[in-house]
């Protein structure tokens, strides 16, 4: 049973108070249990019936070989998977096995995405993007929001150098129920946009800039004492942060 039905029952009174504790002991028993220990990784196979998605596989950092053997097992499990900062070789190595994975060069992800449907199809997630040097940014937060099932709008390459691009999309922004804006240099469109939408906005900075831009920690700061209110601000070049929240945030009314 799951702990709905627990408590249901329980509540119910046909279920005392120690077949509950039991029950619910057990499911978590079940839950610690579900992990899968490679050696190399303890990867944890119930992470979408807790958190509603499945773990996402950070690439960096990890052999080619390492992030085959991870993304083989969750892709086995789940229909809908995801490998982000991946090199085109794990997506080679995992093509002959499984024939719907796919490839996004700008994003630098590997995922598999069976299950298209789209579970929030009355709201949008905007991903408003400064400038063009943004994009695989927001290509990574567009994409994770995408396979998770949400409908997304990109905009982009309207920063505030040139801010009437910005204002002539205003109104497109303000339909979104959730706007991802990815920015490096100064950082200035989270701000911007802050003011000019209802909606809560998640801020990306990246680290494009000149050096004065300090791989993005000028942004970072930026975006971090911005004066525009509910503005929330992720990891420099963090897309996947800013779409997963998102996705969070899309499903709530």
């Amino acid at each position: 049973m799951d702990i709905t039905s627990i408590l249901e029952e329980y509540k119910k009174g046909t279920l005392s108070l120690e077949a509950a504790q039991a029950a619910l002991a057990e499911r978590g028993r079940s839950h610690t249990a579900q992990t899968a220990d490679l050696g190399f990784a303890h990867i944890d196979l119930a992470r979408q019936e807790r958190c509603g998605f499945p773990e996402v596989v950070y690439c960096a950092g990890k052999t080619v070989e390492q992030s085959v053997t991870i993304l083989t097992l969750l892709m086995k499990k789940y229909d809908n998977i995801i490998g982000t900062r991946a090199s085109k070789e794990v997506y080679e190595r995992l093509l002959p096995d499984f024939p719907d994975v796919q490839y996004d060069d700008l994003a630098r992800m590997v995922y598999q995405r069976k299950d298209t449907t789209i579970v929030n199809g009355d709201r949008t997630i905007a991903v408003v993007t400064a400038g063009t040097s943004d994009i695989p940014v927001s290509e990574e937060a567009a994409l994770t929001a995408e396979i998770m099932g949400n409908k997304v709008m990109r905009i982009y390459d309207v920063g505030v150098a040139g801010i009437h691009r910005l204002l002539s999309r205003a109104d497109d922004i303000r339909k979104a129920n959730v706007v991802i804006v990815v920015a490096g240099m100064e950082g200035a469109l989270a701000s911007v946009v802050g003011g000019l939408v209802s909606q809560p906005v998640i801020a990306v900075p990246t680290s494009i800039g000149y050096g004065a831009n300090f791989h993005g920690l000028s942004a970072l700061l930026a975006m971090l004492n911005s004066c525009a209110a509910g503005v929330s601000v992720v990891n420099i070049d963090n897309g996947f942060g800013a779409g997963r929240l998102a996705d969070i945030l899309n499903r709530m009314r």
